[in-house]
């Protein structure tokens, strides 16, 4: 393989989230919903587990706090994934 080639491969969108492994992130989801925790791994189509796992739900309409519901680890789907992005604790 030419250095072209690794330079290339290494560039990919979700070559960025590998260096977040074991690390704090903050997950936007589509229904108004975030996940702070450890990303534990992932795949191609941005399906991820996450460990030490805070999920946030707000509610719309009104502007009270929201539910926070913490779990050991979760399962997210990629296909309600909305935005990825390393947090510092």
């Amino acid at each position: 393989m030419s250095t072209v080639q690794t330079e290339q491969q290494s560039q990919e969108p979700l070559d960025l989230i590998r260096f977040q492994l074991d690390e704090p992130v903050l997950v936007k989801l589509r229904g108004a919903r975030e996940m702070k925790g450890k990303l534990q791994g992932y795949d191609s189509h941005c399906n991820m587990v996450i460990s030490e796992a805070e999920e946030y739900i707000y509610d719309v309409k009104d502007n009270e706090e929201p539910v926070v519901k913490k779990s050991e680890m979760v399962f997210v789907r990629g296909d309600s994934v909305i935005l990825i992005s390393p947090i510092s604790e």
